[in-house]
């Protein structure tokens, strides 16, 4: 690994550098929103939203920048992002599966860099707010919340491959707290995630309905999720799971889980391939509704390092330089470092087209991604700072 590293040292540090020098800009002229996008090359804002799943990327990004440059003014405006979310809690019924996603990125991460005790607190009882969406007898964490939809049935809950990321705010707790109920629930959860939404070929399944007495599945997706209908391949998805269960890995050790991100990582890499290493958003779907999805590519970038990293020797130079391809490809297509642009990644896919539905967000800037090219960086720097 370390060769291959040092053959793109110069790409790296060059990229690192255009990314600091933008955003230093961006973090000052954006302190006071919680960007999802950007229209007209300027961040939209999302703090009215407050249970938006992606408000924790921004301070998040914020965060990690942070860590690998010092400048003061990340810090400001990852703190300034954190209180800018703090209004959802307020109320209860607003909080969802997706907690992980906020609050990992924003108060974990405070806490775990300066110490901040409240950030810690408030952590701790979010966790204990996944850890109590747990289902005992289906032994997984529900998604969404019944008395959101009424149309739903009562007796039926579902859980979604995304989750996998939400987890590890569990995995946290657990060690900040030495209580291994916790990792226990988490790593139930994972289990049923790999039996449920993973498919042979390393392919996922995005949403899963369960019989909320027995916890097996009921059917397969959910107006078919993210992808092109349920038989098919969302791209992001597999990277939630890549990442998500080299996370798990890493956490506790436990070696199914490798095993699975790497499963679901040689599914994303061979697909990718077809595309010059540029993900389609659904790997599956026909033609007509092909389009490309970098915040796939940023993702799964960071869990294939990870993975790189735990298998070491020729397995993981070959996963580090698997890496670099769709990591080098998906920069190349999809980044923009000027000044007239406040977003990184600007070519990133929401939900893929199908009949019935054009889509969301087709190919434009979204914060997820610009947040995982980060990480990704980070990592490749030699940073050993783990978000999750």
């Amino acid at each position: 690994m370390e060769q291959i590293l040092r053959a793109n040292a110069r790409w790296i540090d060059e990229t690192w550098e255009k990314i600091h020098r933008k955003l230093s800009k961006v973090c000052i002229r954006s302190r006071e929103k919680l960007p999802f996008t950007s229209v007209n090359g300027v961040h939209d804002d999302h703090s009215h939203i407050r249970n938006d799943w992606t408000n924790g990327f921004w301070p998040g990004m914020m965060w990690l920048m942070y860590v690998g440059t010092g400048y003061e003014e990340y810090r400001k405006t990852a703190e300034r992002a954190e209180l800018l979310m703090d209004p959802v809690l307020e109320d209860y019924k607003s909080l969802h599966h997706d907690v992980g996603f906020m609050w990992i990125p924003a108060s974990v991460a405070n806490y775990r860099i300066t110490g901040n005790k409240a950030a810690g607190n408030k952590s701790l009882f979010l966790a204990s707010t996944l850890f109590s969406r747990y289902n005992i007898d289906g032994r997984y964490i529900r998604a969404w919340n019944n008395w959101c939809d009424t149309a739903f049935d009562l007796d039926k809950t579902r859980t979604i491959v995304d989750c996998m990321m939400n987890i590890p705010l569990l995995y946290w707790a657990s060690e900040e707290l030495k209580d291994e109920r916790f990792t226990r629930v988490a790593m139930a959860h994972a289990d049923t995630t790999m039996r449920d939404h993973i498919r042979e070929d390393g392919s996922i399944i995005h949403v899963v309905t369960h019989d909320i007495q027995t916890g097996q599945r009921v059917k397969l997706g959910f107006f078919p999720g993210g992808g092109y209908n349920e038989d098919t391949s969302w791209s992001r998805g597999v990277a939630w799971a890549i990442y998500g269960f080299v996370i798990s890995y890493m956490h506790t050790k436990a070696q199914r889980y490798l095993d699975t991100a790497i499963l679901c990582a040689d599914h994303f890499i061979r697909e990718s391939q077809k595309t010059g290493y540029i993900p389609l958003a659904d790997f599956y779907a026909p033609k007509a509704y092909h389009c490309l999805d970098a915040s796939s590519a940023m993702t799964a970038v960071c869990g294939i390092i990870e993975i790189a990293k735990a298998l070491g020797g020729d397995r993981g130079n070959y996963y580090m330089g698997e890496a670099m391809k769709i990591l080098r490809a998906t920069e190349a297509y999809a980044c923009n470092y000027t000044d007239e642009e406040d977003a990184l990644v600007t070519k990133a896919t929401g939900f893929c087209p199908r009949p019935g539905r054009p889509g969301t967000e087709i190919e434009i800037p979204l914060i997820f991604a610009d947040f995982f090219f980060v990480e990704a960086m980070l990592k490749l720097k030699g940073n050993t700072f783990q978000m999750w």
